[in-house]
């Protein structure tokens, strides 16, 4: 073989190569409790918390009222990337979803924009402050009332609005709790001027949730917070 011919075998190898090239893979995307997230790139909720279950699993929660067992899961502002996890269980009725996401696509934090969980905590007493982080209207923080209407509830003055269902509840930095909604439709969800009233936000408790998770022997069994 001629340089000249080797020289184009080599150049046609190397075209080749860059053709039939994989695509890089995305870059993994943080998520804690806090972060937004895209349910089949319709809903958008918030994770209310991520870490390990007892079978090895990275998991996280969010309502179940934003999607069911098998809906896939993104991370707002990279949708592009594609699903990074899968909702494999839920309960409607104490309204939370378990999701297991993809280690190789998913960095988990505990600290999202200075919010922090740095573990799990009882359900919050009357005159407890509790705080949350929303997607959509982000900190806020409003004292506990007690229990809710329903089983499994607590009434606490913090904000919300659509995009926050799922949002993480705080005490003491301490995970209590999962927004579920307002209390009432009859007042604003947050303070706006003129009305620095707004009605409570219904919060799930959280160990009640995870109590219904144990009993089924559900994925997010054993859970331990990033």
């Amino acid at each position: 073989m001629t340089w000249r011919n080797r020289y184009v075998a080599a150049a046609a190898l190397l075209l080749l190569s860059v053709v039939t090239a994989s695509p890089a893979a995305a870059a993994p995307v943080t998520l804690g409790g806090g972060s937004g997230i895209v349910i089949d790139g319709k809903s958008y909720c918030t994770l209310t918390a991520i870490g390990t279950d007892n079978r090895g699993d990275l998991v996280g929660f969010t309502s179940a009222h934003c999607g069911g067992p098998g809906a896939q899961v993104a991370a707002e502002g990279a949708e592009a990337a594609g699903p990074v996890g899968e909702m494999v269980a839920g309960n409607e009725s104490l309204d939370y979803a378990v999701i297991r996401f993809d280690r190789s696509k998913v960095i988990p934090t505990n600290n999202v924009n200075g919010f922090v969980i740095a573990g799990l905590g009882p359900d919050p007493a009357f005159g407890q402050v509790a705080c949350k982080l929303g997607r959509t209207t982000g900190y806020s923080c409003g004292v506990t009332w007690g229990p809710g209407e329903n089983p499994g509830t607590i009434l606490n003055q913090v904000c919300g609005q659509p995009g926050d269902s799922g949002a993480p509840v705080t005490v003491d930095n301490r995970l209590v709790g999962m927004i579920h909604g307002a209390f009432s439709d009859d007042l604003p969800t947050c303070a706006v001027k003129f009305i620095p009233l707004h009605t409570p936000a219904v919060t799930m408790s959280f160990n009640t949730q995870l109590a219904d998770i144990t009993a089924k022997a559900r994925p997010g069994t054993g859970f331990v917070p990033v």
